[in-house]
């Protein structure tokens, strides 16, 4: 949980920490349209919503595609270890997994 809030959860929740800079065009466009997509593709504050896959969460860190380079420009506080990316990645995977796991249809007559 503390490195998700560290290092994905401005972007991937409804938890998002606004800096300054977030309320001055053209700034603002670009986070505020940032924010919205990375909570189109996973957003923990609105699970099972959408398609909010956590195995793809978990390679998406596990791969270095997250946290994005312009967040880490930012907020080098997000940055992972390679040590805390695979444990991250676990977590993620274990937590939240594929979220269509467990989900099998049922054969009535």
């Amino acid at each position: 949980r503390a490195t998700f809030n560290r290092a994905c959860s401005d972007c991937h929740s409804h938890e998002t920490r606004w800096p300054w800079y977030s309320y001055v065009a053209p700034a603002s466009w670009f986070l505020i349209r940032h924010v919205e997509h990375g909570r189109e593709e996973f957003n923990v504050s609105r699970w099972g919503v959408g398609e909010n896959e956590g195995d793809e969460a978990a390679e998406n860190v596990r791969s270095h595609k997250m946290p994005l380079r312009s967040y880490l420009f930012a907020h080098p506080e997000a940055r992972l270890s390679d040590a805390e990316r695979a444990e991250f990645a676990l977590g993620l995977a274990t937590t939240f997994g594929d979220e269509g796991e467990g989900e099998h249809e049922v054969e009535t007559d």
